[in-house]
């Protein structure tokens, strides 16, 4: 299992299936943390008794809500999970660029589009349907493992196989990880 996660009370790798009854059983029955491990990562039943989303992420979300869950149910990838993955990768700018050149709400790499047929990556649309082809093949890639796969789309995976199928030791990648954990069943 990936270091970190057992902070969030997983004792197995997660699977997609598995996501958010998974989540919401444990976020009943996570004792309450320690002070010090309270300070160096959120339990789940602190991200769950989190508040709604801030306002302009939840009016950005629910712009593309319909078209981020239209597109999952078609490939059969949990919506929520896409949802966590934008809010992670774009905060639902479909304008977003990164520094390394993603582009859009699912942040999808030149190499990355090309690969799922996507031609327009600044489009929403084809955006989605590429990040979520993405996912798609990344679940199915990792046997659904969860951080895997997460770690996997956002250092590519390469570098997932490169550490032995496990979370590549970068600290971003180790961070996105736990973000968009953290993201799941949040809002």
């Amino acid at each position: 299992m990936a270091p970190g996660l057992e902070a969030f009370g997983f004792e197995a790798p997660l699977r997609q299936r598995e996501l958010l009854p998974a989540w919401q059983q444990r976020s009943a029955a996570v004792p309450e943390a320690e002070p010090s491990r309270r300070a160096s990562a959120p339990s789940i039943r602190h991200i769950r008794e989190r508040r709604a989303l801030p306002t302009t992420i939840a009016t950005r979300r629910a712009r593309y809500a319909a078209l981020v869950e239209a597109e999952a149910t078609r490939q059969g990838v949990d919506a929520e999970l896409v949802h966590a993955v934008i809010r992670a990768e774009s905060s639902y700018r479909p304008r977003a660029e990164s520094p390394a050149g993603a582009r859009g709400l699912m942040q999808l790499m030149p190499a990355t589009a090309r690969r799922f047929g996507v031609t327009d990556r600044w489009s929403p649309a084809e955006n989605l349907r590429g990040g979520i082809a993405y996912l798609k093949f990344l679940i199915k890639h990792f046997d659904g493992d969860l951080s895997l796969v997460l770690a996997a789309y956002n250092a590519g995976e390469g570098a997932v196989a490169k550490f032995g199928n496990q979370i590549p030791p970068y600290r971003e990648t180790r961070t996105y990880v736990r973000r968009v954990l953290g993201f799941l069943g949040s809002g």
